[in-house]
């Protein structure tokens, strides 16, 4: 892979790392919950059942712990870069330390135009649009009154190498632990988070983005597994922690069902690929680590969960050099984009109606100016 070799981050003046958040101990859970389904109507029954999750893990959720490495080897890479007076945040959709919070403390620094790197490396209402309605309705806050603070998003990086190219090697390592007959006939199983058919049909700014960038990069690894193995090995693309009411459709098939189906058809062995996450987030360590390991262990077919990307140095450099492809860009420069697969890079600056809200329009930042549209039904 070849990094954007221009140390020089203007116009921005500090970097922004935006995630969802986690509870940090037991007494965190429900109120995080609540922070993540207000509005929503979620019966307080299932946020006790999903909270079963987080205890199970001690009611901390791994995603802080990961962010804050992130960080680290975020800050170094900048500084090896050169960019050592660049300054870095974080901040959080859900939880401590929350994005509004982020922002204040940026601009009391003297900050005045950030570069978002969202923990999304997809396009979708839940993955894009709703971290960009929260940076509108954090810019809002009374704190920041009278100040000028601009952000921008990058460039959705899925299929970016420097993403590609560590999933790809932890499917390979994660191959090579399976059993000889198992590895033989492997079927690579791609999973990612389930959402509503309606929201991934407005997907993207021509819909149906969501599906089209995991399937993309799912083909993307699997031929690069089958050209170093010799083999191209079989693959599905399926999904975890669907939330919504049974009469909602959202996409399927959910990762157990598939273990079972795969497992009746005689499939010696799977590769879990979870591709629609950067890090062993609670979605990973339990969804698939426990749920998933659980069934295959029923059925008694060989099983095996491959790395996300995590603090990989590829993927560190990868979103330096996509910070440094944005500015490149804000100042009228043309800079390479580099991506593997079928697809094009994803724009910079989100087209209006890209990704649309459709329990209800609210402000965006990060994207085209756009006004209030009419709600519809059957978001999330």
């Amino acid at each position: 892979m070849t990094a954007v070799t221009t140390a020089s981050a203007q116009p921005f003046d500090g970097v922004l790392l935006l995630s969802f958040g986690g509870p940090e101990q037991p007494d965190d859970v429900i109120p995080f919950l609540e922070n993540v389904t207000r509005g929503r109507g979620i019966p307080r029954e299932r946020l006790v059942e999903v909270a079963e999750h987080y205890h199970h893990f001690g009611g901390r959720s791994p995603i802080n712990d990961q962010n804050r490495a992130l960080l680290a080897a975020l800050r170094a890479e900048l500084d090896g870069r050169g960019l050592t007076g660049l300054p870095l945040y974080w901040g959080n959709r859900n939880w401590d330390p929350y994005l509004a919070d982020a922002l204040v403390e940026a601009a009391r620094d003297g900050v005045r135009r950030l570069a978002v790197l969202v923990t999304s490396a997809y396009p979708s209402y839940s993955g894009c649009r709703q971290y960009r309605e929260d940076l509108a309705a954090a810019l809002a806050d009374e704190r920041l009154a009278g100040v000028e603070l601009a952000v921008d998003k990058i460039r959705h990086y899925a299929n970016h190498p420097g993403f590609v190219e560590p999933v790809v090697d932890g499917v390979l390592a994660g191959l090579a632990t399976l059993p000889a007959p198992a590895r033989d006939g492997v079927r690579l199983v791609f999973v990612t988070h389930s959402v509503p058919t309606a929201m991934d049909a407005v997907s993207g700014p021509d819909g149906g983005g969501y599906t089209a960038l995991h399937r993309d990069v799912a083909a993307t690894v699997a031929a690069e597994v089958g050209r170093r193995l010799g083999t191209a090995p079989a693959w599905d693309l399926v999904y975890c922690s669907r939330s919504g009411p049974p009469s909602q459709p959202w996409l399927e098939p959910d990762v157990n069902d598939h273990l079972r189906e795969l497992a009746a058809a005689g499939v010696p062995g799977v590769a879990v690929v979870p591709i629609g996450f950067v890090s062993d987030h609670m979605e990973v360590v339990y969804d698939l680590d426990t749920e998933a390991l659980e069934t295959a262990a029923e059925l008694g077919l060989p099983f095996v969960r491959t790395a996300t990307v995590g603090t990989d140095p590829r993927f560190v450099a990868a979103l330096v050099d996509l910070v440094l492809e944005r500015a490149a860009a804000a100042r009228g420069e043309v800079p390479a984009r580099p991506v593997v697969g079928g697809l094009r890079a994803s724009h910079d600056v989100c087209p209006a109606g890209c990704c649309r809200n459709l329990r209800a329009w609210r402000p965006t930042a990060a994207g085209e100016a756009e006004t209030p549209e009419p709600a519809a039904t059957g978001a999330r």
